[in-house]
């Protein structure tokens, strides 16, 4: 994919604001009080794992050449476009959870239902409004962030470049 979600884990506070963010942009109202008393209840599409001292959202990575997609028996899971994202077309998911057991990533989740998948969509009708992923607007301290896979690189080796740089004000170290 051209654009993706880019996480800093040192700067996710494990607020969870991410999934709630998902979770009302994906429910009938948009709206997080009205979305309380929906049935069913919307579900994030983004969780949060912990690992160690750090939290890491978790959301689909939108394979180029997406496992799900390519196991899913009633083609419920579609890429959009070439470039696009791997979506979930609910009137044709059976729940049969192949795309749980083929996704590198452990993305797809059975719904409370338990007859729908549901993943990560990169909030696709946002996208279409030239709007950001939800999860990435409503991150209070911008450890999540909607870039093109060049962009993150050169921001990561500018990091790099300004952590490890000589400066030649620097004393040498001696051995």
């Amino acid at each position: 994919m051209d654009h993706m979600i880019f996480v800093d884990v040192t700067r996710c506070l494990s607020c969870r604001t991410c999934e709630i963010e998902c979770a009302v942009a994906h429910s009938k109202s948009k709206d997080l009080l009205g979305s309380i008393d929906e049935v069913p209840h919307p579900q994030p599409r983004v969780s949060l794992d912990g690992m160690e001292s750090l939290a890491v959202p978790i959301q689909c990575r939108h394979c180029e050449a997406a496992p799900c997609a390519v196991i899913c028996p009633t083609g419920a899971i579609s890429k959009r476009g070439f470039d696009g994202p791997v979506v979930i077309n609910e009137k044709l998911c059976i729940g049969c959870r192949s795309c749980i057991l083929v996704c590198p990533y452990g993305v797809p989740q059975s719904r409370g239902d338990g007859r729908v998948i549901t993943k990560c969509d990169l909030c696709f009708e946002r996208l279409e409004r030239g709007e950001e992923p939800a999860c990435v607007s409503g991150c209070p301290t911008g450890a999540l962030k909607y870039r093109r896979g060049s962009q993150i690189s050169r921001e990561i080796e500018k990091k790099t470049t300004d952590r490890f740089a000589f400066r030649p004000s620097q004393e040498p170290v001696n051995s």
